[in-house]
């Protein structure tokens, strides 16, 4: 369209109007009506009519210039803010690219934009988005960065769809993993999702390129998560669709110790992982796995069992050997000596291995030849070695009996010979009860000590009072059961009976001093002399003042009870001062009696000199028989 700029000249209008016409290619040509010719000017310059054109040009009704407006617009592409349309680069600068995409402008786009296309020039046809038909100059402005965009979301979200594999390269380290850039496009790779084995040093992947699958978008930011190790996993699971196709139970494989835990070994069969169990390992004991087995070390191992649904196997080692009882020594019997190693320890006994697999058990009655209770766990130590005789074999059932005290003969067999009946004897305590010592006077000899019989004089209410567990005391035999294997021991019985010798000294009646050791509501302990205890009851702790003997207090007692053979000796306080009293009102009573048998002594020898009764006489013995009267009265 060609546009004419109307220049109106004073000048020239007074002169003739120019009738040449003027063609416009886009608009139709309409002849003018004619201009009548004014010879001569009247009107004043104020009166001046500027809209009168010398020249010939076409005028347009308003409806026919929408019409040509339209028209014109036409002939530009019609573009909307956010659109991708492609165009060409039609100029370069050393800051931006200009792009022509056929509007009323070209654009302009940032040279940055294409440091993905080294070899951009002039002719090059690019794909760009319309930021804005018109920025704040005026100016179309384009951004090739927000197509790029917009295609790899496009794009990103379709392979998300399909599970499509897709090439990445990672651009940078971030917080938790790493940026992969897809299609143009940052996405998010977390550290969990590099790699099925756990991955801390994230700078080594700066920089590869990379196979991903996107799993997991969010459409509202434009974000997506992609992950390496959902391949990896992948290609493991349809490595284990092949092999667990394959399985067969007693198959042998081959396999790489992967992870050691307590209870196993995990073990890599190929891209399917296989568990041998601790009791598979070995067919002897052992107390972990990284005994036998070590990380990294390659195995052939024999498959148990499989479950396809929870993909799990069950692997052994052991059993690519002859299992130990199936190819015993031909030497073993029973009778033979064996030499094995503690394996386990139980209550009832202990296991021995004898080579690894074939173990026998001693039970607690095999240890010693001692009748005394014996605890297997303070006898055995696991690891410890211990020489034992085959008393029974079951190669079928594969079980053995050991026996440690068959090794040397039976002791008791000739008992009396060593140890006959009113021998002394220094023993080890081995066991207290509360009624009795367990003594052992040597391996496989031993007998009880009762409680009674651990002192003359003290009465104790447990024999931890007097001996502890590994002391070593004085005994002697009292009595030999051979029968039933039993010792009864003695410790008083080395000495005298010391209450034979007592009885005079702590003669009922007696006083000694004695101090309250203990004392509850029956009554008090009281500590005498020599050793010896007795006991008082609670009612004869009282004092003469109304109050009671205290504990650890010292006072003098009478000994009102002595029994030899029950060891009992009963003592009372208040026996002392009551019997004190009786005793003062006893010696009133005989001088109150003595005074009245002298008065009635005189009165009989009065009466035997008066041959007659006079006055006077009278009246003496009227007063003498009330003075007499008098002394009855007092004596009652």
């Amino acid at each position: 369209m060609i546009f004419i700029n109307k220049q109106l000249n004073a000048d020239a209008q007074e002169n003739a109007v120019s009738t040449e016409e003027i063609s416009i290619p886009t608009a139709t040509t309409k002849a003018p009506e004619p201009v009548s010719t004014v010879a001569e000017i009247q009107t004043a310059h104020d009166d001046f009519d500027w809209s009168i054109d010398k020249r010939n040009v076409s005028h347009y009704a308003e409806t026919e210039r929408v019409k040509y407006d339209k028209v014109y617009d036409n002939t530009f592409v019609q573009i909307s803010d956010g659109e991708i349309i492609r165009g060409g680069v039609v100029a370069m600068t050393k800051t931006d690219v200009v792009v022509n995409i056929g509007f009323k402008s070209d654009g302009l786009v940032s040279l940055n934009e294409f440091r993905d296309v080294p070899g951009l020039k002039v002719g090059d046809e690019v794909e760009v988005m319309v930021v804005e038909k018109e920025d704040r100059s005026g100016n179309l402005h384009l951004s090739r960065k927000s197509a790029r965009i917009f295609r790899a979301w496009e794009r990103i979200m379709e392979v998300h769809k399909t599970g499509e594999v897709v090439t990445g390269t990672v651009t940078s380290k971030t917080k938790g993993g790493l940026i992969v850039d897809v299609f143009g496009m940052e996405t998010f790779l977390p550290g969990s999702q590099i790699d099925v084995k756990p991955v801390t040093d994230y700078d080594q992947f700066v920089g590869k390129t990379m196979e991903f699958k996107v799993v997991k978008i969010n459409e509202t930011i434009k974000n997506a998560v992609v992950s390496h190790k959902a391949l990896i996993e992948s290609d493991i699971e349809a490595q284990r669709a092949e092999i667990m196709s394959k399985l067969e139970k007693g198959q042998v494989l081959e396999g790489i110790v992967k992870n050691i835990t307590d209870f196993g070994a995990f073990m890599d069969l190929g891209g399917l992982d296989g568990l041998l169990y601790i009791t598979d390992i070995s067919w002897g004991r052992i107390s972990h796995p990284g005994e036998v087995v070590k990380m990294d070390q390659k195995l052939q191992v024999v498959v148990l069992d499989f479950d396809d649904d929870k993909k799990r196997i069950s692997l052994g080692l052991k059993q690519l050997t002859p299992h130990p009882w199936d190819v015993l020594p031909e030497g073993l019997a029973e009778g033979t000596i064996v030499k094995g190693k503690v394996v386990n320890i139980e209550d009832y006994g202990a296991f021995l291995e004898i080579q690894p697999g074939v173990e026998g058990l001693v039970h607690v009655s095999e240890i010693t030849w001692a009748n005394t209770p014996i605890n297997a766990k303070e006898f055995f130590k696991l690891g410890d070695e211990h020489e034992a005789k085959v008393v029974t074999l079951d190669k079928d059932a594969r079980k053995m009996s050991l026996s440690i005290k068959q090794m040397t003969q039976d002791p008791w067999n000739t008992i009396e010979n060593k140890f006959p009946e009113n021998s002394k004897h220094k023993g080890l305590v081995k066991n207290i009860t509360p009624y009795g010592v367990f003594v052992e006077l040597e391996p496989g000899i031993g007998g009880m000590i009762h409680i009674s019989d651990l002192s003359w004089l003290k009465r104790f209410n447990h024999p931890t009072d007097y001996v502890k567990v590994g002391e070593h005391i004085d005994t002697i035999i009292l009595s030999i059961d051979k029968e039933n294997r039993k010792l009864q021991l003695g410790h008083k019985q080395l000495e005298e009976d010391p209450w034979n010798a007592l009885e005079d000294t702590f003669a009922i009646g007696s006083l000694h001093e004695g101090t309250v050791t203990r004392k509850d509501d029956k009554g008090a302990l009281v500590q005498l002399q020599y050793g010896l205890e007795g006991f008082a009851p609670n009612r004869h702790l009282n004092k003469e003042d109304g109050s009671q003997v205290k504990a650890d207090e010292t006072t003098q007692f009478m000994v009102i009870e002595f029994d030899r053979n029950e060891k009992r000796i009963v003592l009372s306080h208040a026996r002392i001062w009551e019997q004190h009293i009786a005793e003062e009102k006893e010696a009133a009573k005989k001088e109150a009696k003595a005074e009245q048998d002298n008065t009635k002594k005189a009165v009989k020898n009065i009466q035997a000199k008066v041959e007659k009764a006079t006055l006077g006489d009278l009246g003496a013995l009227a007063e003498i028989k009330a003075k007499l009267q008098e002394g009855e009265g007092d004596a009652k």
